[in-house]
């Protein structure tokens, strides 16, 4: 019995490192590309498996991640009471969660389509390569944002079992939105990245001018999001979702700044994941008021 707590403890401390709450962020987005390929709602057995297929490749890329940073992890103070550096969990375990999340997305896209099987190595392959690039790149951040902007694409892929290049413009627009983000997150580790020779936008420029490459990620993120309404005639409603997706972004930047990052958690996880929701909510009541 004392071994089934533990092991049942292991996997409440696992979803607490992966922050699998935050499968918000790009959830939404996954929805409207498979909204899109359908026309309005997607089959419910389609929409299910998406959603199993999402969540599951954002836990073994975020384990994965944890398995790979534990020793940069623990040289970090921001990070040093993360699981694996804390001693929480083992490297061992976390790589076998790592493995098990990998397995359940495999299974998902085979559950799907043809295409969706025989692009999931691929998924995996760039979801979770992001965890190495800050060693070798400053454009780490962009990685990231890939990783996350092939999620509607391949929600796409899910519900008609080909690719249209007009998804590509929100894989593009998720990118950027994802890059931007985590290049005002990766200010928080500005100096410590210097220091140990880690690589990011903020250590290479400095913070101010990272702010700037920020800035213009997201800029180029609505101009996507336009070139998108435009792509697929979408009527007021997606229109007014993307003006306040600007106003939000907006203001995450103006409650953050070069001189004060206090408020950067704030900008990161709750107005990311308001913007992702909202976004989502606009498209599909656009495309359901159609019919």
């Amino acid at each position: 019995m004392w071994v089934e707590l533990g092991f049942f403890r292991k996997i409440g401390t696992t979803l607490e490192m992966i922050k699998w709450e935050h499968s918000i962020f790009v959830l939404p987005f996954a929805m409207v590309g498979a909204m899109l390929a359908a026309g309005g709602w997607p089959p419910l057995v389609k929409l299910l498996w998406i959603i199993v297929c999402m969540v599951s490749a954002r836990s073994a890329a975020m384990a994965f991640n944890r398995w790979a940073d534990a020793a940069i992890d623990a040289a970090n103070p921001r990070t040093a009471g993360r699981a694996i550096p804390a001693g929480l969990l083992s490297r061992g375990f976390v790589g076998g969660f790592t493995l098990v999340s990998a397995a359940v997305f495999i299974l998902g896209a085979a559950q799907l389509n043809r295409a969706s099987l025989l692009l999931s190595p691929i998924a995996l392959a760039i979801v979770l390569s992001y965890s190495y690039t800050k060693r070798f790149t400053r454009w780490s951040h962009v990685f990231l944002g890939l990783a996350m902007g092939i999620a509607p694409s391949a929600a796409w892929v899910a519900v008609r079992g080909n690719l249209d290049p007009r998804i590509l413009i929100l894989t593009a627009a998720v990118l950027f939105w994802g890059a931007g983000f985590d290049v005002l997150y990766a200010c928080q580790d500005f100096q410590h990245d210097r220091t140990v020779g880690l690589n990011s936008i903020p250590a290479a420029i400095g913070i101010p001018a990272a702010f700037l490459v920020s800035h213009a990620m997201h800029a180029l993120m609505i101009g996507l999001l336009i070139a998108l309404a435009r792509a697929f005639s979408l009527g007021p409603a997606a229109w007014f979702g993307i003006a306040v997706v600007g106003g939000l972004l907006l203001y995450e930047h103006l409650i953050v700044s070069p001189q004060d990052l206090r408020r950067l958690n704030a900008a990161f996880f709750t107005m990311n994941g308001v913007i992702s929701i909202l976004f989502f909510i606009f498209v599909a009541a656009d495309l359901l008021l159609r019919r």
